[in-house]
């Protein structure tokens, strides 16, 4: 999420989000702290959506929530098909003003911007690149993007445009960072084709991939497959599905009604007559693939002739998840083939030598590397010295970083507050610290429980303590001996209240507290989370 600021107005450029690291439990998603954008609801004219990716679209109907729907939202035509079913499920669609981009169509007018929209290829169809012409020279903001000479689709980056805007001179360059420090270039999609139709070809029974559900020209390759090989799909997984009409209605994937079956009537074929498309390529909890690899999936159960492709790449902090699903396929008695044993996956995004190529096609005056780890940032921003752009001109920016662009260049003129925003069902932001880390401790260390009925005006005990112990061993077999452990103690406070007369519920429950939380300790080595409830009659 990048904000652009001209004559006091603002154009917001994506409205990604990222999925929750291992320690957040209970998150469901994370979005960027969009409060500056919010603050100046009233002043921001337009969002415009590089492509289709939940990285790059996902928080709109988030961020819409916040600042309104005032703002017309830019995308090309297959981002907006997947923007819309998004914006419906949350009850905005029919409020929010959509608008088309055309690549390649010249400039057009964002209230005080001069936009202009650069066709570039990408994972998915209808990437561009967004170009704002201002009064220092063009500002060039890449999304992401590969440079792939033989698309699927035919539609390759349009270097010729880029040239011609660097002959003008751009201001300033900002561009996809993922891959720089992968040397070499990253090769075409096609590449992936041959090999995914011999996987189809020679599997002696039902072949299930999985890949992104926005990866259309991937999902497209596996159909030509199954349909050179004569086999039926069948596509399992709300997303999947999803996607894939999507890009059928809108002309963007080509399958014949006959070629597709639902889940339900895979038991009508062989076998060695079925390809299966999921969800599921990031190990995603709940996904169909999951599912399948848990032996919990309604219509799809493991056979040893199947051979599972994982025709993705892990994204970053998903790694266990999708080992542990891999893992699983592999004891089932499956086949299965990923990244890192064969050829069933290329990159989306531009490595080492297709960086260079477009810092020495834009030619830009100032760069800023964006889209990645700061390792990455500063691989890539190595690649623009390297390509000729002074170092003085480069800069690295954090998220929040404000750069302001004049005759002379770009430079850091100040800092916002810019962190996170976190999801948790339908809680949205309202997420604290403090609650993430009483997670964190209940998942390392557990939980004991004590029930304490006493009298108001004495503390005599009047029924006996009930304690309840989750989420930690005892070095016992069977942990009754920590229990009574832990009864004898409870008892022991309890006396020692009545005969002190310390009938404060705050002081019996410190007590409680103290007493269990040094048994547990002492004990089993670990430092439950411990909870005395004191019931006052």
């Amino acid at each position: 999420m990048t904000v652009f600021e001209r004559d006091g107005r603002l154009l917001l450029l994506d409205a990604g989000l990222s999925f929750p690291h291992s320690e957040m439990f209970g998150i469901d998603l994370v979005l960027p702290d969009f409060s500056y954008v919010a603050e100046r609801a009233d002043r921001l004219e337009a969002i415009v959506l590089t492509h289709g990716h939940e990285d790059h679209i996902g928080a709109l109907p988030y961020l819409l929530r916040e600042v309104g729907t005032n703002a017309e939202v830019w995308a090309t035509r297959l981002t907006l098909g997947m923007v819309k079913s998004k914006l419906d499920e949350h009850g905005l669609l029919a409020h929010t003003e959509l608008v088309e981009i055309k690549p390649g169509n010249g400039t057009v007018k964002v209230g005080p911007f001069t936009a202009e929209f650069v066709r570039v290829t990408h994972s998915v169809p209808d990437a561009v690149a967004v170009v704002l012409h201002t009064d220092f020279g063009p500002i060039v903001h890449t999304g992401d993007f590969k440079l792939d000479e033989t698309p699927v689709d035919g539609r390759v980056t349009d270097l010729t445009r880029l040239a011609a805007l660097g002959d003008e001179g751009v201001a300033l360059l900002l561009a996809d960072s993922t891959n720089a420090e992968r040397p070499g270039h990253t090769p075409s999609e096609r590449t992936v084709a041959a090999s995914l139709r011999e996987i189809v070809r020679d599997a002696p029974g039902r072949v299930i991939v999985t890949s992104f559900s926005s990866h259309i020209h991937r999902l497209q390759q596996v159909i030509d497959a199954a349909q050179a090989c004569g086999r039926t799909v069948c596509v399992i997984g709300r997303s999947m599905i999803r996607n894939i009409n999507i890009a059928r209605n809108l002309g963007y994937a080509s399958v014949a009604d006959d070629g597709l079956i639902r889940a339900k009537r895979l038991d009508e074929f062989m076998p060695h007559e079925i390809v299966i498309i999921c969800t599921g390529s990031q190990g995603e909890p709940g996904s169909a693939l999951t599912r399948i690899a848990l032996g919990d999936h309604p219509a799809v159960q493991i056979h040893h002739t199947d051979t599972v492709v994982l025709s993705s790449w892990p994204v970053p902090g998903n790694e266990v998840k999708v080992n542990e699903t891999v893992n699983r396929l592999a004891r089932l008695g499956a086949k299965v083939m990923t990244e890192a044993t064969d050829y069933v996956h290329v990159s989306g995004h531009a490595s080492a030598g297709d960086l260079t190529r477009m810092l020495e096609t834009v030619r830009p005056r100032s760069f800023v590397p964006v889209h990645g780890e700061f390792r990455m940032l500063q691989a890539h921003a190595r690649l623009a010295e390297a390509a000729g752009v002074p170092g003085h001109a480069v800069r690295i920016a954090d998220n929040g970083t404000i750069l302001e662009l004049d005759e002379d260049g770009v430079s850091v003129v100040g800092q916002i507050e810019a962190g996170t925003i976190l999801v948790d069902g339908l809680s949205v932001g309202n997420v604290r610290d403090v609650v993430l880390r009483d997670r964190r401790h209940l998942g390392s260390d557990g939980v004991m429980i004590v029930v304490a009925t006493i009298a108001a005006d004495s503390a005599e005990v009047l029924a006996d303590p009930e304690i309840i112990m989750r989420g930690f061993d005892s070095p016992e077999d069977d942990g009754e001996a920590l229990l009574e452990q832990a009864r004898t103690a409870v008892e022991r406070v309890l006396d020692e209240c009545v005969a002190q007369r310390a009938t404060e519920v705050h002081v019996v429950q410190q007590r409680l507290h103290d007493a269990l939380a040094e048994l547990a300790s002492r004990a089993t080595g670990k430092r439950p989370m411990v909870l005395p409830v004191v019931v006052e009659v």
